[in-house]
C-alpha cells in the first residue's frame, strides 16, 4: 500500500477558488497575480536576450551578471556587502523556501511557523519529516507575540520562518521585531528562513526590514526573494536565495540535483534591468496607489477593512454582512456576487476562523472598480 508523505494535504484553496471563479464567471481577487502587463522595458530586454541567443544553460548558481547586479542592489538599499557567490537563482521564491528547509531539516526537527501562513510552509516542513510548531499571529494586528515564541522553543527546535511583508495579511515586521528575533535565533542556535518575496511592495513610507540589514542574523539565515512578485510577472517563476557561504554551499547541494538552473533569457534581462534603481524604487508607490484605490472604492461597503502595509493583499472582516464561516461566505460571494476571494481561515492548519477574507488588489483599475461595485452592493 502506498504511504503518502502528505496524507492531510489536498488541492490548495487557491486552485479550488480560481477554478470556481472561472466556473462562475467571477472576478478573481483571490489568487495573487496581476491582470495588467509587466514592465515593458523588462519584457523588451527579455526578447532581446532570446534574439541574442542567450538560450542555453547558465551556471548552476545563476547568471553571473545577475548575481552581481543583485549584490550592487543590496549595497545600495541596505549598505551591506553581499558576495554574488552567496546568491543562488531559483525557479521561484517558493522553491527557494522548500530548498532551504530541505537543506537544514532532519526527521524530528521542529520549526516555528506563524499562522495564518503561506500555504507551502507546513507541507515543506512535513515532507522533510520535521514538525511544524504553529503559533498564531495576534488578531487583528497580525503581530508576533514574542513571549509565546520564547516559550515554544525546545531542544528540538531547528528553525523559525518569518514572512514580511506578510501574505495573507499585509502586516510587516518592525526594527524592534528584528532585534528580538536576532536575540532568539542567536541564543538558541537556530536557523532562520526569511520569506521576503514582497520586499519592494511596502507602503506608507515604512521600511522593509530585510534580514540582510542584520549581519549577525544573516549568518544563520536563508533569505528568499521573488522576481515574479516584485516585477508583476508571476508566471516567470524566478526567484533567489541569499545565504552565508557555508549555508549556500549546502543549499546548492540540493538545488543542483533538482532544477539545476533557471530560465536564461529572463536572468540576462534582469541583470540589466536591476541597474536602473528607479525600476524597483517605483514599485511601492505604484502598488500603494492600487491599494488606496481599492480602499476608496470599498469605503461605502459593509466590509471592515484591516490595515495592509505591504504585499498584493488586504484583508477585511464581514461582521456586518454574515455570521457564516469565511470559506462558506467566500464560495457564496463567488457564485452569487461574482467576486472570488480567499478565506484567511485557509491559512490556518486547524481552520481557525476570525471571519476574515483576503482580497488581491494587484489588478487593473477597471477590474478593481467593477469588483468593488459588486461588493458594495451587498
Amino acid at each position: 500500500m502506498f504511504t503518502s508523505k502528505l496524507p492531510h494535504t489536498g488541492t490548495s484553496i487557491f486552485t479550488s477558488m480560481s477554478a470556481l471563479a472561472v466556473e462562475s464567471n467571477a472576478i478573481n481577487l483571490g489568487q495573487g497575480f496581476p491582470d495588467f502587463p509587466m514592465d515593458q522595458q523588462l519584457a523588451e530586454l527579455t526578447q532581446k536576450a532570446i534574439q541574442d541567443n542567450f538560450n542555453q544553460y547558465v551556471p548552476m548558481a545563476g547568471y553571473t551578471a545577475l548575481r552581481e547586479s543583485l549584490a550592487e542592489k543590496f549595497h545600495f538599499l541596505y549598505n551591506t556587502s553581499i558576495s554574488p557567490d552567496s546568491i543562488t537563482i531559483t525557479p521561484g521564491g517558493t522553491y527557494a523556501i522548500y530548498t532551504a528547509f530541505t537543506t537544514i531539516l532532519h526527521p524530528g526537527d521542529e520549526v516555528i511557523v506563524f499562522e495564518p501562513a503561506y500555504d507551502s510552509y507546513i507541507p515543506n516542513i512535513e515532507v522533510n519529516g520535521a514538525i511544524p510548531i504553529r503559533i498564531p499571529l495576534e488578531f487583528p494586528s497580525y503581530s508576533i507575540n514574542w513571549d509565546t515564541v520564547k516559550s515554544s522553543i525546545t531542544p528540538k527546535t531547528k528553525a523559525i520562518i518569518v514572512n514580511s511583508p506578510h501574505n495573507p495579511t499585509g502586516s510587516v515586521l518592525t526594527h524592534d521585531d528584528m532585534l528580538i528575533l536576532t536575540d532568539i535565533v542567536l541564543k538558541n542556535n537556530l536557523y532562520l528562513i526569511s520569506d521576503e518575496v514582497y520586499e519592494h511592495l511596502i507602503f506608507d513610507n515604512k521600511q522593509h526590514q530585510s534580514v540582510l540589514k542584520y549581519p549577525e542574523l544573516f549568518e544563520r539565515s536563508f533569505v528568499c526573494f521573488s522576481f515574479g512578485k516584485v516585477y508583476n510577472c508571476t508566471g516567470w517563476k524566478l526567484g533567489y536565495c541569499v545565504a552565508p557561504s557555508h549555508l549556500t554551499s549546502e543549499f546548492r547541494k540540493v538545488h543542483q540535483f533538482n532544477a539545476f538552473c533557471c530560465y536564461t533569457p529572463s536572468q540576462v534581462a534582469l541583470a540589466t534591468h536591476l541597474k536602473n534603481n528607479d525600476a524597483f524604487l517605483s514599485l511601492a508607490p505604484f502598488m500603494q496607489a492600487k491599494r488606496d484605490f481599492f480602499l476608496d472604492a470599498m469605503k461605502d461597503s459593509k466590509f471592515s477593512m484591516l490595515p495592509s502595509s505591504g504585499s498584493y493583499f488586504i484583508c477585511a472582516t464581514y461582521e456586518n454582512i454574515s455570521e457564516k464561516p469565511a470559506k462558506e461566505l467566500a464560495i457564496e460571494l463567488t457564485k452569487s456576487v461574482g467576486v472570488a476571494t480567499i478565506p484567511v481561515s485557509a491559512f490556518h492548519t486547524d481552520g481557525k476562523d476570525d471571519k476574515v477574507l483576503r482580497f488581491c488588489f494587484a489588478k487593473k483599475e477597471e477590474t478593481i472598480r467593477e469588483a468593488t461595485k459588486r461588493l458594495c452592493a451587498i
